[in-house]
């Protein structure tokens, strides 16, 4: 009850890019069992195919908010990458200040929280080193999984998370232990206070979040159509200040779908920044 012929796979990766716009390709039943198997004992549905059929029909919405919560979510590190992040600290928060003290930043597609809650370290350690006085950085992340949104919303993450890319350092500067025995860390109100996590759909209009000075999407636009990730990118350039930058994951580019944005090429790295 657990096979799944290539008809139901086709209607499902359909389904999937309607939504959310994620393009599953040929072949991916593997990971489309991994996902959403789980489901089955817990809505008591003994099919993959019925708990399919069900998900796509909308006569269940939380079984179809489960589906689409199962295929969009995605294991996330501390700091991925680094150099965005020193990028934040050695050009684009000095370039920002020369002109405002209040830094508004979008963490698109931020999984688990931990993007989002890594640039308000920085910011943190930013402020403190310089001596910064005013500033101000407000983080917006936004994801379509609610239950990764409540796992940004709560902030505590246990031992194997933690070990992903976060120093001993920042450990014990930005988190405090969870008093449960468990061993988890949650973050520290002077980092959460930065951060606002919100639901919200790549695919729908960005006007209702405002405008940012920084957009992150990283190894996000991966997972979409030429046509959607262009979609996307060029909404970005309409959510952005004049000036403003976005940056992408590292295997990731906007060549041919927008022409909206110069490449700045930094060492390491390549950032995006909205044309004048």
């Amino acid at each position: 009850m657990r096979d799944l012929s290539d008809d139901i796979y086709k209607q499902f990766s359909d389904f999937l890019e309607v939504q959310c716009g994620i393009v599953l390709g040929g072949n991916k039943q593997y990971l489309v069992k991994s996902r959403l198997i789980p489901l089955m004992a817990k809505f008591s549905i003994l099919s993959l195919s019925d708990l399919i059929h069900q998900a796509m029909s909308y006569k269940n919405r939380e079984l179809r908010t489960a589906v689409i919560d199962a295929m969009t979510t995605n294991e996330t590190l501390w700091f991925r990458d680094q150099y965005p992040f020193e990028l934040l600290s050695n050009k684009l928060f000095p370039e920002i200040l020369e002109k405002k003290k209040n830094i508004k930043m979008w963490s698109a597609a931020s999984s688990s929280g931990q993007e989002a809650y890594s640039i308000a370290m920085i910011a943190s350690e930013y402020q403190k080193r310089k001596a910064v006085l005013g500033m101000n950085v407000q983080i917006t992340g936004t994801d379509i999984s609610n239950t990764m949104l409540e796992q940004c919303k709560k902030g505590v993450y246990d031992t194997l998370a933690l070990s992903r890319g976060l120093s001993e350092e920042r450990k014990r500067l930005f988190f405090e232990r969870v008093n449960d025995g468990s061993g988890k860390l949650q973050v520290k109100s002077e980092v959460k206070k930065m951060t606002n996590f919100k639901y919200y759909n790549l695919l729908d209009s960005y006007a209702m979040l405002g405008k940012f000075d920084i957009i992150f999407c990283r190894n996000v636009l991966i997972y979409f159509s030429s046509e959607v990730k262009s979609k996307i990118i060029n909404q970005f350039a309409g959510a952005l200040n004049p000036g403003g930058y976005l940056i992408l994951g590292a295997s990731e580019s906007i060549t041919g779908l927008s022409d909206k944005f110069d490449m700045i090429r930094c060492n390491p790295g390549i950032i995006y920044k909205l044309k004048a």
